[in-house]
């Protein structure tokens, strides 16, 4: 079997396959599109893209030139920096992290995958699978060296204001070949060439050696150097795509396929779901002792039910420690950055962890007929789903206030402060969650951006919108530099209107 899948014979009928598919699925959606739909839909996004890219240029422009003016520490949270982190070193660890992300999610993709249909019938077929598989690998590695390189540049335009604009290109140039080379990794790893915890270590490597050569375009030597590397490793992966195992391709087909849908259909929540799914370890040593202590009435044994679940899910604690030391980066960065940019790496940092939390939320959400049978109230069930991811939220909080009141952003009354904004956003978690799907029927509103989808928009806003207004007496402390005490009352009713708010509300159904 394995000597005739090698043959060229196989190999040009598996290409004569492929080609015969592409061509069933273009006629197909001829077929069913008219040229006048086209053009409609073609306006509508040249228009909605240009006034988009627009406003982003514009956007880039005015914090590079307030970057370029700002003074040592005339506009930043923190009054008086006692310790300075140069602007090389935060940008290179941006750029580093940039491209693990990149790397990740092309391994949980893929990046070499079939879809639904494919697996039915391409796989069974005794032939070379490289003609099915390469060439959208190959169209992936393009498409993320592209968009990698058109991203890095208004960061570049940014972080790097004395560059003239070919070392602009340059950097861009050599980010994208080291995005390219991340998804390379991922189709090594995928291969199993390299052992898994080896394969992740070199990777690793090869990613932050190639996160410092955008900080030095000053020639071109480091954009061709990661260029040779990308070409080089996508030679090593190409002649061996047919020999990714079939189950692996399914997976990552069957992962690419959900997430895309969920991003098309607008849901973050089956995106996360998505992109978490695959996740095979779980542990039962960390709830074991508390799970077996005696239930003493049904509410209690549904918190204890949800704090095992929360625990044996292992919620991942690298992406908050990230978080945590972005925030602070953030700030000691030289020459300091705008305060309303300090700001909204905070608010964003926030957001993003708590959505890390409600992996038990969202899990629940998808059968809520069996919330329905458990002897309780539903408010007092919404409660017992809310409790972890508030206590895990408000210890986060507590430490990132804590980090803030010792590098002097404001009194340590902020570390209450902190705490209780903490338990606002963790009842967003189940807010979040619980967000009915989105309501396609509700037309779209004509926008200079072109139609927005204002109804699905709202829809996608539900939880995170509670989660931002729990962090604003916080926003507003760390502003004035201290914290007054109205502030912190101010604080405890808003966290605990929020709580009072999503355990209270049902959520709707269609």
């Amino acid at each position: 079997m394995l000597t005739r899948e090698l043959s060229p014979q196989h190999r040009e009928l598996a290409s004569e396959i492929v080609r015969f598919t592409r061509r069933s699925a273009k006629r197909y959606k001829r077929s069913r599109t008219s040229w006048g739909d086209l053009f409609v839909d073609a306006y509508s996004w040249a228009l909605g893209i240009g006034v988009s890219l627009t406003i982003a240029a514009s956007f880039v422009l005015a914090l590079r030139n307030e970057i370029a003016q700002r003074a040592s520490t005339a506009n930043s949270i923190i009054r008086a920096q006692w310790l300075v982190l140069p602007e090389a070193v935060l940008w290179t660890s941006v750029t580093f992290a940039v491209l693990l992300v990149i790397g990740n999610l092309a391994r949980k993709l893929g990046p070499m995958t079939v879809n639904g249909a494919e697996s039915t019938w391409w796989l069974t077929l005794p032939v070379d699978r490289r003609p099915m598989v390469l060439p959208p690998f190959a169209r992936k590695v393009a498409l993320t060296a592209a968009g990698s390189g058109v991203i890095y540049l208004p960061f570049s335009m940014v972080t790097a204001v004395d560059r003239a604009p070919m070392e602009h290109v340059f950097a861009s140039l050599t980010f994208g070949a080291a995005g390219a080379i991340a998804v390379a990794m991922a189709g090594i790893q995928q291969l199993a060439l390299l052992g898994p915890r080896l394969g992740k270590a070199i990777a690793t490597a090869a990613l932050l050696a190639c996160s410092v050569l955008p900080a030095m375009p000053s020639s071109p030597w480091p954009a061709a150097l990661v260029g040779v590397a990308a070409v080089a490793l996508f030679a090593v992966v190409a002649p061996r795509a047919g020999q990714v195992k079939g189950d692996e391709l399914v997976r990552g087909g069957a992962v690419a396929g959900h997430a895309g849908a969920s991003l098309f259909m607008m849901d973050s929540n089956e995106v996360l779901r998505a992109l978490g799914g695959n996740r095979k370890r779980v542990d039962g040593g960390r709830a074991a002792s508390f799970y077996a202590q005696p239930a003493r009435g049904p509410l209690w044994a549904l918190i204890r039910a949800d704090a095992v679940a929360f625990l044996r899910l292992n919620p991942p604690l690298t992406p908050p420690i990230l978080w945590l030391a972005a925030c602070n980066a953030i700030l000691l960065v030289e020459g300091g950055l705008p305060e309303f940019a300090q700001l909204a790496v905070i608010v964003i940092a926030g957001c993003a962890t708590a959505s890390g939390l409600g992996s038990v939320a969202r899990k629940t959400a998808l059968v809520p007929e069996l919330d329905a049978l458990l002897p309780l109230h539903p408010a007092l069930v919404r409660t017992s789903r809310t409790l972890m991811p508030c206590l895990a939220m408000a210890v986060w909080m507590a430490v990132l206030s804590g980090l803030l009141v010792l590098l002097g952003a404001a009194n340590p009354w902020l570390i209450g402060v902190g705490a209780l904004a903490g338990v606002g956003m963790g009842a967003g978690t189940l807010r979040a969650a619980t967000r009915t799907p989105p309501d396609w029927t509700a037309p779209p509103v004509e926008t200079p951006f072109g139609p927005v989808p204002r109804a699905q928009l709202g829809s996608l806003m539900r939880g995170l919108d509670v989660t931002v207004l729990a962090m604003v007496p916080l926003l507003l402390a760390l502003y004035l530099g201290y914290v007054p005490a109205s502030l912190v009352i101010i604080q405890a009713v808003l966290s605990a209107g929020i709580f009072l708010v999503v355990v209270l509300t049902r959520p709707k159904r269609i």
